[in-house]
């Protein structure tokens, strides 16, 4: 592999979101392997993963002027690694891939409906609610649709505290991870909820929130 086109490989991963992409595919994996067999979890992981580059690259395609306002040179677009021409190529070519793959994996039509279902209400997350009071909307949908395409394939229903389980870490997440550029994003216009809440509240709402997630899974599990 040519230097070129290591670093363009490297600049796409990092425009995925490498690192929360791969968390979402390994919890992905995990409740697969719960439900379904190894290699169908595997199988079922790569759709995942397909989908989830397409998200984390919308998502750079469509920050890449605020991006570059801002002086965000770690990502790729802003640095140079990687072009808007190329990444739109990969993001057209990732969203058809993750439509074939989930239609032949296990998660099937109705998982695979569910999945993509998951996959719009991120995409809108992109567009335009993350600049909303509705921030919050899409991971609250997209994260509470994980866990329904996989136990769909599966031929059940998941149980209501794995749902919420889901609903609540993914909505935590949300109000940490916009801690970094909140200054930034306010300046930008881009008024999501942890923006209009501040930083404190934010992360006092993620609290709250991880708290309640921690506690209805213990209780889940544990005591009832």
């Amino acid at each position: 592999m040519s230097h070129t086109i290591r670093a363009q490989f490297v600049g796409l991963m990092k425009a995925s979101h490498f690192g929360p992409t791969v968390l979402v595919v390994a919890i992905a994996f995990i409740l697969s392997i719960t439900q379904v067999s190894f290699s169908d979890a595997l199988f079922i992981s790569f759709a995942i993963l397909l989908g989830q580059f397409v998200v984390g690259w919308t998502n750079d395609f469509l920050d890449f002027a605020k991006d570059s306002e801002a002086l965000r040179f770690k990502k790729p677009l802003v640095a140079g690694t990687i072009t808007q021409k190329n990444l739109k190529i990969c993001i057209v070519i990732a969203l058809l891939s993750a439509l074939i793959v989930s239609l032949l994996s296990p998660l099937g039509i109705n998982g695979s409906a569910i999945h993509f279902i998951g996959l719009l209400s991120a995409t809108a997350y992109n567009f335009k609610l993350k600049a909303t009071m509705f921030s919050v909307l899409p991971y609250v949908v997209s994260f509470g649709a994980l866990p329904w395409a996989i136990y769909i394939a599966a031929g059940s229903h998941p149980p209501t505290w794995i749902v919420l389980a889901f609903i609540l870490f993914a909505s935590a997440f949300h109000f940490l991870n916009v801690i970094k550029d909140l200054e930034s994003d306010i300046g930008q216009d881009v008024m999501g909820l942890p923006q209009v809440i501040g930083r404190k509240k934010s992360i006092t709402t993620a609290t709250i929130l991880a708290g309640i997630g921690i506690t209805e899974v213990v209780v889940s599990n544990f005591i009832l």
